[in-house]
C-alpha cells in the first residue's frame, strides 16, 4: 500500500534523486529533452512545495515518487492549438516521476488527484513515449497542443472525472 503525502523541505534530497533518475529513463527512451539536465527547476519545485502543491509517494516510508498537483487555470493552458473538452474547474498534474522501483505509480497517482473532484489536465513530450502510453491507457483525451514556459511544444490532454 502506497501513501501520498505533501512534500517537505526535507524531502528535497529524494526528489533530487526521484528527478535524476526519471532524467536518465527518459533519455534512455529516446526523449532527451523534455527535461534536459535541470528540469524541472529548483526554484519551481520549492515554490510547490511551499504553496502545497508538491506530493510524494512512498513505499513503507520511503519515497519512491513525487508530482505536482495544482487545480485552478494553468497559465500556459489557456492557449492551445486545439481545443478542451470542457471548461469546467480542473486541476493539473505536473512534473510527475518516479525512482523506477515499481510499477503502477501513475496509476496510484491519477486515482489520488481524481478524488479531488475536479478534471484532470496534463502535458507531455511528443516523445515521451512512456508518458503517451500512460495517458491513452487511463482515459485520457488528447486535446491539441501546447507551449511551455520555456518555448517548448507538449502535447495536452484532459480526463473528465
Amino acid at each position: 500500500m502506497y501513501t501520498i503525502r505533501n512534500t517537505t523541505i526535507e524531502d528535497l534530497d529524494e526528489l533530487r534523486r526521484i528527478f535524476h533518475i526519471a532524467r536518465e529513463q527518459m533519455k534512455a527512451d529516446g526523449n532527451p529533452d523534455q527535461w534536459k539536465d535541470d528540469r524541472p527547476d529548483e526554484e519551481l519545485v520549492l515554490k510547490d512545495i511551499a504553496e502545497g502543491n508538491s506530493y510524494v509517494v512512498e513505499d513503507d516510508g520511503k519515497i519512491i515518487g513525487t508530482f505536482a498537483f495544482i487545480i485552478g487555470t494553468d497559465p500556459t493552458y489557456i492557449e492551445i492549438d486545439g481545443s478542451w473538452l470542457n471548461d469546467k474547474e480542473y486541476g493539473t498534474i505536473h512534473r510527475i516521476a518516479s525512482d523506477g522501483s515499481i510499477k503502477g505509480l501513475f496509476k496510484t497517482v491519477l486515482d489520488y488527484v481524481c478524488s479531488f473532484g475536479a478534471d484532470i489536465r496534463i502535458d507531455t513530450h511528443e516523445k515521451n513515449t512512456r508518458m503517451l502510453h500512460l495517458l491513452e491507457k487511463n482515459g485520457f483525451i488528447r486535446c491539441g497542443i501546447i507551449i511551455t514556459d520555456d518555448g517548448t511544444e507538449r502535447i495536452a490532454f484532459q480526463k473528465i472525472v
